[in-house]
């Protein structure tokens, strides 16, 4: 395990939000949710730790459809085949893009990774993690004189849209993710973190005098019913 972490550090050292750091925070959550759930916590801590090492965004499609810095990794560190092969799958069918082209983990390991990873995206940690990767792309969080926009974001469109601020982000993926969470420590968790967020923007706009994002935010807590 400790050749794993360490592979995963050299291939993901950068600090916009998708570094080791958010890679062990998911490890350490899905471990909970595993022991919580009964799920496998050998197949859970592996894809938890190799989730991310063929991210679109990091390393382009092709390695993203062939997964093939988990397949290295793997293969040097003798993982059995079983093994391997879960974990693969696991990683394979996890992540929001998955989600939005209708593909979701089939097995109680892989629900449990993809709670783990979506909860990390949210929460207070989310909301650091949304501020670091914007401003590794020099954008700005919050322009109060641009409007809400409240179309739904098709996978295509989710994969190569790059929000006028980060805020929007928040409308567009993050406020959605606890609606879309699998299993019940994972709800429990997301629906946590889900009010943490609320609270934040609305402090935030309310400090920006931004009346139409606090409108806003009113109407889509009330629509999608979420418990203020």
């Amino acid at each position: 395990m400790e050749n794993i972490e360490q592979s995963v550090k050299d291939l993901l050292s950068d600090s916009d939000g998708h570094g080791y750091d958010h890679v062990e925070r998911v490890r350490n959550m899905a471990l909970k949710f595993a022991q919580q759930e009964g799920a496998d916590l050998e197949v859970v801590e592996i894809a938890s730790l190799l989730h991310d090492v063929d991210d679109y965004k990091l390393f382009g499609e092709e390695s993203a459809k062939l997964l093939t810095n988990a397949n290295k990794i793997l293969y040097e560190n003798s993982i059995d085949e079983k093994v391997r092969n879960q974990v693969l799958e696991i990683i394979s069918t996890i992540g929001y893009n998955k989600y939005l082209e209708g593909t979701r983990p089939k097995t109680l390991e892989g629900r449990i990774v993809s709670d783990a990873d979506m909860c990390d995206a949210i929460g207070a940690s989310g909301i650091l993690r949304t501020h670091a990767y914007n401003l590794s792309k020099g954008g700005v969080f919050f322009d109060k004189t641009l409007l809400p926009a409240s179309s739904q974001k098709s996978s295509s469109e989710y994969r190569n849209t790059k929000d006028e601020h980060a805020t929007q982000h928040f409308f567009d993926k993050l406020l959605i993710i606890p609606s879309i969470l699998i299993t019940q420590s994972g709800q429990e968790e997301g629906s946590k973190r889900l009010h943490i967020m609320i609270n934040f923007l609305d402090e935030l706009f309310r400090e920006e005098s931004a009346d139409d994002w606090t409108i806003y935010l009113k109407s889509f807590v009330i629509e999608n019913s979420i418990n203020s």
